[in-house]
This record gives C-alpha cells, sequence and structure tokens, in this order.
C-alpha cells in the first residue's frame, strides 16, 4: 500500500511515497483497514514500520523514467541481486513458542493427558487409584504446578533383560499424567523439526516403515557399493543434558515449562535421561536432530535412515563411506558430545541388519533373537507374544518358516483369524 504524502523537507508541490507495513499480530492495528501489506492471518513476519522515501536516503529508489518506486531499501539488497537481508541460517530461524506452561497444564488438558496416560493400563493399580478421585487428583495436579510446588515422585526401578539388561524407570501415575500433557503440546512442535527418514517413536512411523524405506534404498543402488551403519555407545545413559535443555530453548521460550521439561530429564548420574520416561522417546529424537540435519544438508547423503541412536547412510562408495562415517564420529561427539559404538561398513549386496531385520534387496528376514523368542513363545503357549512376532515378521522370508513351527506345534488353528491370514500371504 503506498500513500501520496509531504515531507517537512520537501516543496509545498513536491510529493513523497510513504512506505507502511505491519501484520495480524498488531493485535487492534491489524488488518486492511490498519494499513497492513500482508494481511493474511498466517503469516510468519512480525516486522511492522513506517517510513518514507525520503528521510532514510537508501531507503528507495526511484525509477524517474516510469515514476516508480523500486522496494525494498539498497542496503537491504545483496551484489548478486539476491532479496535475502541476511545469511540463510539467520533467516529459516523458527520463531520460539511461548505461553505453553498454561495451555499444557489447564485442567482441560490434564483430563485429555489422563485419558492417555490410562490406556494399556486400565487394570492397573494406580491407574484406579488414580481414577477414583479423578476430580481431586487433577485439581491436586493442577494446583501444584501452578503454584510451583509440583516435584516428580521417585521412581520404580527394575530391570529387563531383552534384547540387553536396562535399567527402567517407571514414573508414578500422577507424574505419567504430566508427561503427557507436556508431550501433547510440544510434540507438533519438534516433530516439525525431524526429517522424513527419522522413524523412531513418532506417529505413522515406526520398524515396518523403517525397514521398508532401507529396502527401497538399497534397491536403487549397484549392490558392489556401501553402506555405513553406526549407533551411539549407550544413548540414553550419555546424553548431555545441559546440551538437551539448549535444543529445547531453540524452540520455546516458556522458562517455567523449560524447567518442568527438564525435571523429567532428571537422574542421579552426571549424564543421561530415564530410560521409562514417555518424554524420553521424544527427547531422544531432538537430542539427535541437529545429527539428521548434519547428514542431510553438510553431508548430502541422499539415501539415510535413522531409528533412535542407529542410523544407515546408503549408496556410497568406499572412500565416501569412510569419510562420512569420520565426519558423524566428530560431530557426535564436538557437538553432542557422544561417542559411537558399533560401525559398519559393507557392500550393499552383503544386506544391512537393521531394526530387527536383516535386508537384502531381493528379500529380508527377522533376526535370529525373534526366531527364538517365537519358539520359547510357542513352547510356554504365550499366544499374545506369538501374535506380536508373528506381525513383526509380516512380509519377510521368516514367514513361511513360522507357519511350518506352528502347525507342527499344532498352534496354528489356536490363532485369531488375522494372524493366520498374515501366515498365509
Amino acid at each position: 500500500m503506498i500513500n501520496i504524502g509531504q515531507h517537512s523537507n520537501m516543496k509545498n508541490d513536491e510529493p513523497v511515497a510513504c512506505l507502511v507495513g505491519g501484520n495480524w499480530s498488531n493485535s487492534s492495528n491489524a488488518g486492511v483497514f490498519a494499513m497492513n501489506l500482508n494481511n493474511n492471518r498466517t503469516n510468519s513476519n512480525n516486522n511492522v514500520g513506517g517510513r518514507d522515501s525520503i528521510s532514510k536516503l537508501e531507503t528507495t529508489e526511484v525509477d524517474t523514467r516510469n515514476k516508480g518506486i523500486c522496494c525494498p531499501a539498497k542496503s537491504e539488497i545483496k551484489n548478486d541481486n539476491s532479496l535475502l537481508s541476511s545469511t540463510i541460517e539467520n533467516q529459516t530461524k523458527s520463531k520460539r513458542v511461548g505461553n505453553l506452561f498454561e495451555k499444557a497444564f489447564i485442567i482441560e488438558n490434564l483430563h485429555l493427558a489422563f485419558l492417555d496416560a490410562r490406556k494399556g493400563k486400565r487394570n492397573k493399580r494406580a491407574t484406579l487409584k488414580f481414577e477414583v478421585n479423578l476430580g481431586g487428583e487433577l485439581n491436586t495436579l493442577h494446583y501444584e504446578l501452578m503454584s510451583g510446588t509440583y516435584k516428580p515422585r521417585e521412581y520404580s526401578q527394575f530391570y529387563v533383560y531383552e534384547p540387553k539388561k536396562r535399567l527402567i524407570n517407571a514414573p508414578a501415575f500422577r507424574d505419567l499424567v504430566v508427561q503427557h500433557a507436556i508431550y501433547r503440546v510440544i510434540y507438533s512442535i519438534f516433530d516439525k523439526t525431524f526429517i522424513d527418514t527419522s522413524y523412531a517413536c513418532r506417529k505413522g512411523y515406526g520398524t515396518h516403515k523403517a525397514s521398508e524405506y532401507t529396502q527401497r534404498e538399497m534397491r536403487k543402488y549397484d549392490g558392489d557399493l556401501y553402506f555405513v551403519k553406526l549407533d551411539i555407545r549407550k544413548f540414553f545413559y550419555s546424553i548431555d543434558r545441559n546440551i538437551l535443555r539448549k535444543l529445547f530453548e531453540k524452540k520455546i521460550k516458556d522458562k517455567n515449562f523449560l524447567d518442568i521439561m527438564c525435571e523429567f530429564a532428571e537422574m542421579n548420574t552426571e549424564r543421561g535421561i530415564p530410560i521409562g520416561n514417555l518424554l524420553s522417546q521424544i527427547y531422544a529424537l531432538i537430542y539427535l536432530n541437529p545429527l539428521d540435519h548434519f547428514v542431510k544438508r553438510e553431508l548430502k547423503i541422499k539415501s539415510y535412515v535413522r531409528y533412535v541412536d542407529d542410523f544407515v547412510l546408503i549408496g556410497l562408495t568406499l572412500d565416501e563411506a569412510k569419510k562420512s562415517k569420520e565426519l558423524c564420529e566428530k560431530f557426535v561427539q564436538d557437538k553432542l558430545n557422544l561417542e559411537l559404538s558399533h560401525w559398519h561398513i559393507q557392500k550393499i549386496k552383503r544386506g544391512i541388519n537393521f531394526v530387527g531385520y536383516r535386508t537384502w534387496k531381493s528379500i529380508k528376514f527377522v533376526r535370529k533373537h525373534s526366531i527364538y523368542k517365537m519358539k520359547k513363545s510357542i513352547k510356554k503357549a504365550k499366544v499374545e507374544s506369538i501374535i506380536s512376532l508373528i506381525g513383526h515378521a509380516k512380509n519377510t522370508g521368516t514367514i513361511p518358516y513360522y507357519k511350518r513351527l506352528l502347525i507342527e506345534f499344532e498352534f496354528f488353528n489356536k490363532l485369531p483369524q488375522r494372524s493366520k491370514k498374515c501366515l498365509s500371504m
């Protein structure tokens, strides 16, 4: 919008162009009647300004032949005629989100968080106890959070031994409700920053899709090209909580909310986050997200996939594979204070062992450990475990073997129809 007005330094008969700009963020000054240039509510530009073409001499350039005004200012135009006024990094830096504390911890969101937390746990004693006095429990949580007196209770700890020994920290049910309340507001904020080939703990993703992508990418390349498979040493136990908070702060500016988020990353160790927390899953994704962008943007790797702390780079020459491994190792050490554990550089035709599958271009199989678990589950007549293992082996070369095994032990007819259908595909 351009208004023609008078400037104090101009003669009475000499017009001057006044440039005025704003957007919907201007509250009562928003919209077409407030002379805003960008009247779209979704516009992310928060700049508001008004200036004429004389008080800042370089602001505009007047084309005397066409009597037009060219914007922006000369100082905002690079020598290569690009309209970027600063570096790409600054231009693409996204806004930090505020007011999340109130959004996450209102009674309505706490109730929705409770409904999420009780899924699969309705028969647990802690869930029933919380639900019997649901209104009182939610009001107490709300009061503690708003008054700043909330503290997570001590974890219940136990070990699991598959696939390897791990210490699990199980939160109290009321703390799980708070974690779900946080998760409900932060998931969409961070999920949009993740690359498409980060497959762990995301809605609509998972091991099956990670495996399908891996095999699809393998088929694009000659079998004599190489892949690099790497993982992080003791990943959850090695996360630097100071770095983690800084990664939170890049997207969130609400200090009180950040403090609560970081409460669920605390452990009685110098480093690490608790395995067993709902939030630890998304925290892990956030922590390795810079690695994903480094591989895609800096190393320019076209075929890359990650599942938690396991990641694979596909379709490289031997020299590229060695160089990529070195650069990834340096990045995780320098930027994330982590170390690589196992790594493999092999030809694609040798197959990739990833996300529970041994994958080749033409076929894939489940790992031997899964076959061992199937045999053990059949002997103990653990139907739920058998159904789960059949689902895991879907569309693999292991399915015919599972079918023969179940028929041999006279277990096939005891399965639900959907599992029989999977075994017959």
